[in-house]
């Protein structure tokens, strides 16, 4: 599996065979746009910069054979906005072409006790790698490769270490980062502490490709 980070939650996750894209959000309109040759889109949750319907349609008309999912609430905005989908919620599954996806989670962590919480839907690519979205959820598995969000309203960044502590992937690296300027503590916190559980944290190039261990 190949993984190139195009930015904040934008990642394209390349298989032997199959390209799927999470998240093209308002952050990350020119890159997810450039991408070509995909066979799904996953999307978590509404929010703008997870979610950019103008963009998600350039996309898509570059993709024609993309299948786009999500869960049921992110379905009704694409409804409306005329673009097809699939929907899938907790603890359900698909495949795509052999590379099977599964949803966990309900909802999006909360910000503020009066701010409404939207619908969120994590995702377990290839029982190996698991893509949060905005919510730490536990996804009840192994999880091999994991991608910490690090930064946003809703969360501490000892939120975040805690949870992949408590995940224990091989590997992690972070997301939810494009609202940073620069890097810093939220990247530097879970490379530290982290590394010292055996947890390999790293910071990839945005646009670059990296390699993990197995197809």
């Amino acid at each position: 599996m190949t993984i190139t980070k195009l930015g904040h939650c934008c990642l394209l996750i390349e298989t032997d065979t199959k390209r799927i894209l999470t998240d093209p959000g308002i952050f990350t309109t020119a890159e997810q746009e450039a991408v070509e040759q995909l066979d799904a889109v996953l999307i978590t949750h509404e929010h703008a910069d997870h979610l950019h319907v103008e963009s998600l349609k350039r996309v898509l008309a570059k993709n024609p054979n993309a299948r786009v999912i999500t869960n049921a609430a992110v379905g009704k905005i694409l409804a409306a906005a005329g673009i097809a989908f699939e929907a899938i919620e907790q603890r359900q599954s698909t495949d795509v072409n052999g590379v099977s996806i599964e949803g966990f989670g309900d909802e999006h962590a909360e910000i503020y006790r009066d701010y409404k919480l939207v619908r969120n839907t994590g995702y377990m690519i290839h029982d190996r790698f698991f893509y949060p979205g905005d919510a730490f959820t536990n996804p009840g598995k192994p999880v091999e490769i994991l991608a910490l969000p690090v930064a946003g309203p809703w969360m501490r960044i000892k939120e975040a270490i805690d949870y992949a502590l408590a995940l224990k992937p091989t590997l992690a690296f972070p997301v939810h980062d494009g609202i940073l300027s620069s890097v810093g503590s939220a990247h530097t916190a879970p490379e530290e502490f982290l590394g010292e559980a055996g947890i390999e944290f790293m910071i990839p190039e945005l646009g670059t490709p990296f390699e993990t261990d197995s197809s």
